[in-house]
């Protein structure tokens, strides 16, 4: 009998799995055959297959919530499995999302970059990078101590602050910089006014004083380079900036080439919005490429028609985390274990729209409000109501009509529309022969306003 509290940990939307993790690892579906091919084998393969000394850039994107995450923690494993020494970190602990500048991406990798290699006992020498970063450091301490916040003088040290043995610690001193400016817009908007002009001279620094030197060091020790893997970056917000632009054109796009400029293999993740973007041949041109899309998991084909293999596969991710230590044909008997009818778990994938987490927050939602097996039909359309009534409740008018045309051409004409329907979750992009469509997200599907 599966322990409700368990499977209830076990669905939790938030988390993304991480396959190093053998717990998680068991719950893992690879969902690549029916994703319309190994988005994550391409993106290792730019990497391994040419000259590992050259370095490469690659965006990454899809629905937020699709498993992008999940996916880099895998391509994390295989690059490790190949000798490569890969940093991977979400760009949201240490970025303000409505609010991002070029500086503020580029000290978040150098600090996760030295990070890692004081982990692993590499020490090196950046005497330019601690000058530019005290500099930097005078003038926010002088504005904090004008606020009258307390922090320790790392300017006293270079940039610098002390690590819990007692040695200089580098990324503990870009750390105490990143949090004092991602807490506060007027400190962030000193560091940017004082770095942005400057970060041409930041990019070569950390060239030659942290990459460099950090992928000899590493290849000394047999590995065969270092990637650098920037999640929640499509995270960022889509407000404007105060020169007109807005942040993620901006971000991604007139700063592109400054995104590139890092002396390693670094692979980002872009906002979906950026494909449906006017500029978007700027953006193609500024990377050299296409970026590597990661689809929604089809539940039926552009015609109506069911999409069986992908039901299936939503099918066994549920029933994983019931039942992980089974075989996925062992784990089909137990649908009744979980469920009142296999039609309740059709009901529950199909209403998901092929998007892992919202199926995750559906379950979860239902799980909760059942408090015991098996999981009603019953229960869960008084959760999809409910879901509705509070997605209905932000939809416009001008947004309704929107939708019927969705409904009706199973398209979304430009970047106006994706902002408003996509990633607002009312309507999810599929593909199908290589080319993209786009469907109502089934929870509105029986909407009044629909018919």
């Amino acid at each position: 009998m599966t322990d409700l509290r368990q499977f209830r940990r076990a669905t939790n939307p938030i988390k993304a799995l991480n396959i190093e993790n053998p717990q998680d690892q068991a719950y893992y579906i690879d969902f690549a055959s029916v994703r319309g091919g190994k988005v994550i084998t391409k993106l290792k393969n730019k990497i391994t297959f040419l000259d590992t000394d050259e370095p490469t850039c690659s965006l990454f994107t899809g629905h937020i919530g699709c498993g992008k995450s999940t996916e880099l923690l895998r391509l994390k494993v295989e690059l490790e499995s190949e000798n490569f020494h890969v940093v991977y970190f979400e760009s949201s602990e240490d970025l303000e999302v409505t609010d991002v500048d070029i500086v503020d991406v580029l000290l978040a990798i150098a600090r996760r970059i030295s990070e890692s290699m004081e982990e692993n006992q590499i020490k090196l020498e950046t005497t330019g990078l601690r000058g530019l970063l005290k500099n930097v450091w005078q003038g926010l301490n002088a504005e904090v101590r004008g606020l009258e916040v307390g922090i320790s003088k790392v300017g006293e040290i270079g940039g610098e602050a002390t690590n819990k043995e007692g040695e200089y610690s580098l990324s503990f001193g870009i750390g105490k910089i990143t949090m004092m400016t991602k807490i506060d817009q007027k400190l962030r908007q000193q560091l940017n006014q004082y770095l942005g002009p400057k970060k041409k001279v930041l990019i070569k620094t950390i060239n030659q004083e942290l990459l460099a030197p950090a992928i000899a060091k590493l290849k000394q020790q047999g590995k065969e380079g270092l990637v650098v893997i920037v999640d929640n970056l499509d995270r960022v917000e889509n407000t404007v900036k105060p020169f007109g632009i807005s942040q993620q054109e901006y971000l991604f796009i007139d700063q592109g080439e400054y995104l590139k400029g890092l002396n390693c293999h670094l692979v980002y993740t872009m906002p979906r919005s950026l494909m449906f973007s006017n500029n978007f041949g700027r953006l193609y041109n500024r990377f050299g490429e296409d970026p590597n899309v990661l689809p929604m998991i089809p539940v039926q084909f552009k015609n109506g028609t069911s999409h069986e293999v992908g039901m299936e596969q939503l099918q066994q991710m549920v029933l994983a985390r019931a039942f992980p230590n089974l075989e996925s044909e062992q784990r089909l008997p137990k649908i009744s274990a979980i469920f009142d009818s296999p039609k309740t778990l059709d009901r529950l994938c199909h209403v998901s729209g092929g998007h892992v987490r919202d199926l995750l927050i559906l379950l979860n939602t239902l799980i909760m409000e059942e408090m015991q097996l098996p999981l009603s039909g019953r229960v869960l359309e008084t959760v999809i109501r409910s879901r509705r009534s509070k997605m209905t409740m932000s939809i416009s008018d001008q947004e309704w009509e929107l939708l019927r045309l969705v409904k009706q051409r199973k398209k979304v004409s430009d970047d106006i529309g994706y902002q408003k329907l996509i990633r607002s979750h009312f309507v999810f992009e599929y593909i199908e022969n290589d080319e993209s469509w786009f469907d109502i997200n089934p929870v509105l599907a029986q909407a009044p306003e629909l018919q």
